[in-house]
């Protein structure tokens, strides 16, 4: 009876430790304005995109444009040294406050803020900004 007792304390432990290690999240969940990010965003593969696609074009952003130059090869460096993003700190980092209409001019100019990519890009900086 005793060796049976031992048996079931043994199955619940080793049952409760295998739920809490599977509840461990890894990743940043945002909700932004009915944009969800779910998974862990990378600078190269996921942010530069955006900036390709809406921000490093001539006249803008582009090279030998307005700072910050969000072309693929100054991006991120153009980023960090003119403190556009504070890491861990979306809510107060320029660039989130300009891409979500909070400060003027709204970022990209004459669009209307785009939840999904202000999403991606507050993930990012939530994630703690990495150049990955």
């Amino acid at each position: 009876m005793f060796q049976k007792k031992i048996a079931i304390l043994t199955g619940s432990i080793v049952l409760l430790v295998s739920i809490l290690v599977g509840c461990v999240k890894t990743t940043t969940v945002v909700k932004s304005a009915g944009a969800s990010i779910t998974e862990t965003m990378s600078f190269s593969k996921d942010i530069l995109p955006i900036f390709d696609k809406s921000c490093a074009m001539s006249g803008c952003h582009g090279a030998g444009g307005k700072t910050p130059v969000l072309t693929a090869a100054s991006a991120y460096s153009s980023l960090t040294i003119g403190k556009y993003f504070k890491a861990n700190d979306p809510e107060n980092s320029l660039l989130i406050l300009w891409m979500n209409g909070k400060k003027s001019p709204v970022m990209p100019l004459g669009a209307a803020p785009d939840a999904t990519n202000t999403a991606k890009i507050y993930a990012w900086i939530n994630q703690g900004a990495k150049n990955n």
